[in-house]
């Protein structure tokens, strides 16, 4: 068995699909962070293990997912609809396969998907990570997989949108081996509350931006 955290936070729309499409093996453990549309009651219904987290916070229900999670390996993964949970075990393969600590999903865009100014600055971020930890990405991919116990190792403190940076950095810090492998990114379903809007945007860059200094 492999957990798969899911923060939430108002994703009625795309539970559905997400949950109906996770593999067989791959157990999804729904971490809700305030949602309003009915998210936690339509996530049990398809069958997922849901937790409430009341600290708002894209890092604080990755970290409160983290705690519940029981597997050898854990993937995190956007519960927006832009990512296909199909993809899961080619992500996991090289974590089982102890080819690499930390992999990441490097997202391959379709049409619409993927807003200018959030591939720039995700752009930006992953020079900014090989110029500082030496590591060859490309992409801080949002569908990615690590060993449990080696990650809450990390003990990443971020609470906020710099949890996915921190996670890198730390995996830099430790000498772990962090590659990549492409995944196809599709146009999520529903609002978007982070990289589709450059208010979203320029909040996350701001919080990587504080731990790359």
């Amino acid at each position: 068995m492999i957990d798969v955290v899911l923060p939430v936070l108002d994703e009625a729309a795309a539970l559905p699909w997400i949950l109906q499409r996770m593999p067989r093996g791959f157990r999804p453990i729904v971490v809700d962070n305030g949602s309003t549309d009915g998210s936690p009651r339509i996530a049990r219904r398809c069958g997922a293990d849901v937790f409430e987290e009341a600290r708002r916070g894209f890092g604080a229900a990755c970290a409160r997912g983290l705690a519940e999670a029981g597997a050898d390996v854990v993937c995190f993964m956007d519960c927006d609809g832009s990512l296909d949970p199909q993809e899961l075990p080619r992500v996991v393969a090289p974590v089982i396969a102890r080819q690499a600590d930390l992999v990441l999903g490097r997202r391959i865009a379709e049409r619409g998907a993927w807003p200018p100014h959030a591939r720039a600055a995700n752009l930006l971020l992953a020079r900014a990570i090989k110029r500082r930890c030496s590591i060859e990405i490309t992409d801080l991919g949002p569908m990615r997989a690590a060993r449990t116990d080696e990650l809450r190792a990390l003990n990443i403190q971020d609470r906020r949108s710099g949890w996915p940076l921190e996670m890198v950095l730390r995996a830099a810090q430790a000498g772990w081996c962090v590659s990549e492998v492409p995944v196809p990114y599709l146009k999520r379903r529903g609002r978007s509350k982070i990289t589709g809007t450059i208010r979203g945007t320029l909040t996350a860059t701001r919080d990587m931006s504080r731990l790359l200094t």
